[in-house]
């Protein structure tokens, strides 16, 4: 069944992607798609690792959703400030620590903070990223916070 659901889903991919309906292009995505779940499945055999997604799918939507907002929002601020004759530029590094439990929560509030106009993750830490802001406010440490636990609130218990 998740091997089905695997296929579907990158036929699907393959698909939007490629934005063509001919029979030669959709035998190139089936064939692609074969292909490559033959290979995890052989990773999976030869590794034993297999890979699972602690996130619990409607929260992580209402997530990306919000993001999306954020992103719109902060793609706004930065060009008033790069179109302002004065740049009022305020670069500050600083320490934002993570509540994620898994590797995978970790990366998706590291590369958030990333997509965001105007931040950048710069560094992994224990227990900290590493974060450059371009405008930087005494609001960013707590809007980070907010993000941060909304991150976390997308991952499902079992997450370790």
């Amino acid at each position: 069944m998740r091997t089905l659901a695997a296929m579907t889903g990158l036929i699907v991919l393959w698909l939007l992607m490629s934005g063509l309906f001919k029979p030669l292009i959709i035998g190139f995505g089936v064939f692609s798609a074969f292909v490559s779940i033959l290979a995890v499945r052989r990773a999976e055999a030869l590794d034993g690792y297999r890979l699972t997604i602690p996130l619990a799918p409607i929260r992580f939507v209402r997530y990306f959703l919000w993001l999306m907002a954020e992103i719109a929002r902060a793609n706004w601020a930065v060009t008033k400030i790069i179109l302002s004759p004065k740049m009022p530029i305020r670069q500050h590094l600083f320490s934002v620590p993570f509540s994620q439990k898994s590797d995978m929560g970790q990366v998706i509030f590291a590369n958030s903070i990333t997509l965001t106009p105007g931040t950048i993750t710069v560094e992994t830490e224990p227990d900290t990223f590493l974060v450059h802001a371009l405008a930087y406010s005494d609001d960013d440490p707590e809007a980070l916070a907010d993000m941060d636990a909304r991150v976390s609130r997308a991952e499902t218990a079992g997450a370790k």
